[in-house]
């Protein structure tokens, strides 16, 4: 059976159907997207609860051990951690990678709709998820700053005019600012005075609760008009709070600001955030997990100008840190590299076979089967990735060999006498079943990847499926096209002419022929020592083996690394902005920086006062001449004279397996159902890790020593004095 046959003798149908074949794979790659790596990413859903003045342990036991009974209940739930420190309450949750984020948004939602009624009443909001993965870097950082508005100005209008915009894009996980400066009045009591009017701090807050209202007030009708009532029943200013009258003594008003100073300020002055060395308001943009990268960026960097022209002229807005950078120069690299494995294939054909028809042969049907390959990746939602891409890059020894299989079985008959088209049919039938075998079984070899479980079966199972689609592509190829230029374009022998070229590298190669059975001859003669040298060979590969560094992936150099600094627990705010900026003057001094951005504060990512970040973004590598390892090994020792504050540097990664954001490479955990215990030990596992030559920058998420004031409450004298906790 020849199934080559019909293609033979139809060249017209053939040219069309390879025609066919071209133009999907050109519409397909067109519209592939572009991405680091295949979408690996597990399911994840960050919810985050603030309660403002509340110690560790209360949010802890009032809030996040409700949320954690409530989520602890979720199908496919694989993984659950929480982070409770003062104020903030914030529980991660990773689920399978075969549920899908929307549904597990649904369970989330309605799993923080049980814990409700468990939760503290006087939560100013209710608790706030996210589908993002925390330990995710931002894909796209800008910074918004003014020299002539101040921060709460500049804030406002970053929280009203930029992020509910790009919240909305689709791919946006979570779009946070950073040191944040929302415009509030805030009012500062005199204790003294308010004493010494027999007030206490809740007649303040019932007076301004009372005065400072926004309900409905009805209308009023008539037999010919109506009216609207409307009122001033809300005040917005510092001033307006000034003269709200709270209590009459003496026959006299008591105004607030008798008993406290009202200033217009930011609802949190406890947080701050740089753009370089000028303080600035951070937007950091994160995305789902499962959305590419890239185009989450594009979508965001297409609406910025219509964004920046919704901003006053003095409010500029820089992107300070972009990922898809390097992402997009790693792939045009592969793509490169893949088009020059083509020609350097194709090159090699010509040397080996000193044939310009036998080489334009493999030089068509090589790039026509891979560009195939791209319409089977569109069909299966595949991505141009650096995986897919070296798949395509392995896959042209594969495609090649089926080609030059089938010129050089027709070609032999050419050359015993027979004509082209009679070659062809006749070399073609005896090959097929050849060239379907070797598919079969190159495809078999690819087959224990496909079965590959958890986050390395889908990171390999797109390499191995493209690989397996560009195998049988070329299969298809080789049966249809490759036979049907061989009958049309290679010659007879008594046409051909070898030129000077074939002549040269005919004499090179009966050379080279002889060269080999010289050494088969000794290698025949030597067969003991050929078999221990081949006994040595393993055992040196299995020695090696051992000691080559084994790792999931390697360290990639996106050119971002981030920095998560920690001063002393009992640091106050102004005492960390100062060193936080003391870091950030030493990491600006470095040839090799771009930019930086800096903030601190407690809120959705940082969870403690002494605790901040730094996102370093790198000049170019052709422009810095170093890896991002080396840049940081230069920099930690000049950090590390930096008094009272360490920084942990880590490179931004593309793969991110992990939910919790860590200030080192390598992450230990350790569980007690005893807290005393856990306390008592964990500080001497840190101490005895940081004694290892192997290890440096071993640091623990244990903060249990910072200051506490405690008030130890004698509840019968309290009740006795109408005085309640």
């Amino acid at each position: 059976m020849n199934l080559s046959r019909q293609f033979i003798i139809r060249p017209v149908a053939t040219a069309l159907l390879t025609a066919a074949i071209v133009l999907a794979g050109i519409v397909a790659y067109r519209q592939l997207p572009v991405a680091a790596l295949p979408q690996v990413d597990y399911p994840t859903i960050q919810t985050v609860t603030f309660y403002p003045g509340a110690s560790p342990d209360v949010m802890a036991s009032g809030v996040t051990a409700p949320l954690e009974r409530q989520f602890g209940q979720l199908p496919g739930l694989k993984q659950m951690t929480s982070i409770s420190s003062s104020g903030s309450s914030i529980v991660t949750l990773q689920f399978d990678l075969a549920l899908s984020i929307d549904v597990a948004e649904q369970q989330v939602q309605a799993a923080i709709n049980a814990a409700a009624t468990f939760l503290p009443r006087d939560l100013p909001n209710p608790p706030v998820y996210s589908k993002v993965n925390p330990a995710d870097a931002p894909v796209l950082t800008l910074g918004v700053t003014s020299r002539s508005l101040p921060l709460t100005v500049v804030e406002d209008l970053a929280d009203t005019r930029l992020v509910q915009k790009i919240a909305q894009l689709p791919g946006v996980g979570l779009v946070t600012l950073s040191g944040g400066q929302k415009p509030a009045v805030r009012i500062q009591v005199n204790p003294a005075r308010l004493a010494a009017n027999g007030l206490t701090m809740d007649d303040v807050r019932i007076a301004v609760a009372a005065a400072n209202v926004n309900q409905a007030k009805g209308s009023l009708d008539g037999p010919l008009q109506s009216f609207t009532i409307s009122a001033n029943d809300q005040i917005h200013q510092s001033h307006q709070y000034k003269a709200l009258v709270i209590a009459y003594r003496n026959n006299a008003p008591l105004l607030l600001s008798d008993v406290a100073d009202v200033i217009d300020s930011a609802e949190n002055i406890r947080q701050a955030a740089w753009m370089g060395d000028q303080p600035a308001i951070i937007v950091n943009i994160q995305r789902q997990p499962g959305a590419n990268l890239i185009e989450v960026v594009d979508r965001v960097k297409q609406l910025l100008p219509q964004l920046q022209s919704a901003l006053p002229s003095s409010v500029p807005v820089t992107v300070l840190t972009d990922r898809t950078t390097t992402i997009r120069a790693s792939v045009h690299d592969v793509q490169f590299e893949l088009m020059l494995a083509v020609v350097l294939v194709v090159l090699v054909i010509f040397v080996f076979l000193r044939s310009a028809a036998a080489t334009f042969i493999p030089g068509i049907t090589v790039p026509v089967s891979i560009v195939g390959t791209f319409a089977v990746m569109y069909g299966l939602g595949f991505s141009l990735n650096n995986l897919s891409l070296m798949a395509l890059t392995i896959s042209t020894g594969f495609v090649v060999d089926d080609a030059v299989v089938m010129i050089e079985n027709i070609s032999r008959y050419i050359e015993e006498g027979e004509p082209p088209l009679q070659a062809a049919f006749v070399g073609s039938s005896q090959i097929g079943f050849t060239i379907l075998s070797l598919t079969v079984s190159l495809i078999a070899v690819l087959i224990p990847l496909l079965f590959m479980g958890d986050i390395v079966g889908r990171l390999f199972r797109e390499f191995a499926l493209t690989l397996s689609a560009a195998i049988l592509v070329s299969a298809v190829v080789s049966l249809t096209l490759t036979p049907m230029l061989c009958a049309k374009l290679l010659k007879p022998v008594a046409d051909r002419r070898p030129g000077a070229f074939a002549r040269a590298a005919e004499r090179q190669f009966d050379n080279l022929v002889a060269f080999y059975g010289r050494t088969l001859r000794w290698v025949l003669n030597h067969q003991t020592a050929t078999l221990i040298v081949a006994i040595g060979t393993l055992a040196l590969t299995l020695m090696l083996y051992l000691i080559v560094p084994k790792g999931l992936f390697p360290i990639q150099d996106t050119g971002v690394i981030l920095g998560i600094s920690e001063a002393p627990q009992n640091i106050s705010f102004d005492a960390m902005a100062e060193r936080q900026q003391a870091l950030g003057r030493v990491i600006l001094q470095d040839p090799a920086v771009a930019s930086i951005s800096s903030f601190i504060g407690i809120d959705g990512t940082n969870t403690t006062l002494n605790s901040g970040r730094i996102q370093i973004t790198l000049k170019p590598l052709a422009e810095r001449g170093e890896s991002v390892g080396e840049v940081m090994s230069r920099l930690r020792p000049a950090l590390a004279k930096v008094d009272g504050i360490t920084l942990y540097l880590q490179p931004v990664q593309d793969l991110t397996v992990e939910n919790r954001v860590s200030r080192t490479q390598f992450q230990y955990s350790l569980e007690d159902p005893d807290e005393d215990e856990l306390r008592a030990w964990a500080p001497k596992f840190v101490a005895r890790l940081r004694e290892l030559p192997e290890l440096h920058d071993v640091a623990t998420d244990q903060l249990d020593q910072g200051l506490q004031a405690r008030v130890q409450i004698d509840r019968a004298t309290a009740s006795r004095l109408g005085i309640t906790p």
